[in-house]
């Protein structure tokens, strides 16, 4: 038989639509798992297998992305990842993609950021249409900050060098612990009560997440949002991104970018408008691609959900079903119609006109066997009585008797065979060939002499 040469694949196409239909299918996936087989070459990417108990899979992390990575990954290390699922062709290997790398004790604290950061976004606090512009002119900056951090330092170090005129009013806060959060939403309220300021810059230096997990509280994004004055944030270094960056109307990538970007002049700032329009052009056709790619996602998986190819499969599911229901009914009856046959048969084996029939056979045969018996008891009946007769006429009296003989009986019927057994006026019958003669015995009378 002829293939169509277009189904028909080669190693290679398949390997390519296989790995298609996973990075379109999944999409992006978090896993906690155990470093082995970890290896650096020198091309700067990293190769590693990512295994629980009981399975392993190959991951690859490129050197754009590992090197946001704050840690030296080491075989036996657990880690959270996030990546997506692709296919290395050449070998036909599907293996993990990974974007972003955390110890895994951050990653506890990473899943509760993304899930905040989903949630306030779905609130509308990261709308780009609420944010405030900074003031054109500003002659007065509000900082949120540790009174004796680096931060402080780094940001009046920058505001003397591009415009001393600009002056700074501090709002001491924690910036790190666990009443942090509190701290930072009293500074900003505080703030906001005695309106002495243009703008309010929240900022601190670089640490870890848990340093900087109370800039990633939502009470405080709440209290950045609903603050009458601008807020710009400066947390951590440029690789660091909280909660506050995305709620804040201005996020610069460390305190002295923001210090820089508080105190330019007005070709300053028509360059940083411009490099911002640049970006959020960037920005918004990088959007624009990954919701088309979302929406390319969401339409595959419409087209499989589709009620119309449902309905096929479901009309297909129910052809299928009534194929076997109509099989099933067919051997049913057949089986049904075998065992009336048989009950059939065996009724009639018990059925009284069968029995009737059977019966008269053999009565008719027991008949027949005892009009045969009768004639056969008859006919040796026959030769028995002749025989009888004959042996009878051999000694019946009645020869005698034809012979001149003749029997006297008394009264009572016994044969008499001598004179001593009658008296006289005995009556006696005496038996003769052709009769009986009836007399009365008269006894002579004796003479002595």
């Amino acid at each position: 038989m002829k293939m169509p040469k277009n189904n028909v694949y080669t190693v290679s196409r398949l390997n390519g639509e296989v790995r298609q239909l996973l990075e379109g299918e999944l999409g992006k996936v978090w896993l906690e798992a155990e470093i082995s087989n970890f290896s650096a070459p020198s091309s700067g990417h990293w190769y590693l297998t990512l295994k629980d108990n009981y399975a392993q899979i190959r991951a690859a992390m490129f050197k754009g992305r590992n090197r946001a990575v704050t840690f030296r990954p080491a075989n036996g290390q657990q880690v959270l990842v996030k990546g997506a699922i692709s296919v290395y062709e050449p070998r036909g290997d599907y293996q993990l993609i990974i974007e972003s790398m955390l110890p895994a004790g951050d990653g506890l604290l990473a899943q509760q950021y993304e899930a905040l950061k989903m949630k306030l976004a779905a609130e509308g606090l990261f709308a780009a249409d609420t944010k405030r512009p900074l003031p054109e002119n500003i002659q007065r900056i509000g900082v949120i900050t540790s009174a004796t951090g680096a931060a402080i330092r780094d940001v009046l170090h920058v505001l003397q060098r591009r415009d001393p005129s600009i002056e700074v009013i501090i709002y001491p806060s924690q910036v790190q612990g666990e009443h942090a959060d509190k701290s930072l939403i009293h500074a900003i309220m505080q703030a906001n009560d005695r309106m002495e300021v243009d703008v309010l810059l929240l900022t601190r230096g670089g640490g870890s997440l848990e340093d900087l997990w109370c800039f990633n509280s939502e009470a405080l994004a709440h209290t950045i949002y609903n603050s009458a004055l601008p807020v710009v944030s400066a947390v951590g270094h440029e690789v660091d991104t909280t909660i506050s960056d995305f709620v804040a109307d201005l996020r610069a990538p460390t305190p002295s970018a923001a210090a820089e970007l508080l105190s330019q002049d007005a070709l300053s700032k028509a360059d940083k408008l411009k490099m911002a329009m640049t970006r959020l052009k960037q920005g918004w056709q990088h959007y624009g691609l990954k919701q088309a790619q979302r929406f390319s996602q969401l339409h595959h998986r419409l087209e499989r959900q589709d009620p119309k190819r449902r309905l096929e499969q479901y009309e297909q599911r129910f052809d299928e079903l009534q194929l076997r229901l109509n099989a099933a009914l067919t051997a049913k009856l057949h089986k049904l119609e075998r065992h009336q046959q048989s009950l059939h048969a065996r009724l009639n084996q018990v059925s009284p006109s069968h029995q009737l029939a059977l019966a008269s056979s053999r009565l008719s045969h027991q008949s027949q066997r005892l009009h045969g018996a009768m004639q056969a008891k008859l006919k040796t009946a026959e030769k028995s009585l002749q025989y009888a007769a004959h042996q009878l006429e051999t000694v019946s009296p009645l020869a005698t008797l034809s012979r001149g003989y003749s029997i006297t009986l008394d009264a009572q019927g016994k044969v008499l065979h001598s004179t001593q057994d009658v008296s006289t006026g005995d009556r006696l019958t005496t038996k003769l060939v052709d009769g009986e003669v009836q007399s009365t015995v008269v006894l002579p009378q004796l003479r002595i002499i």
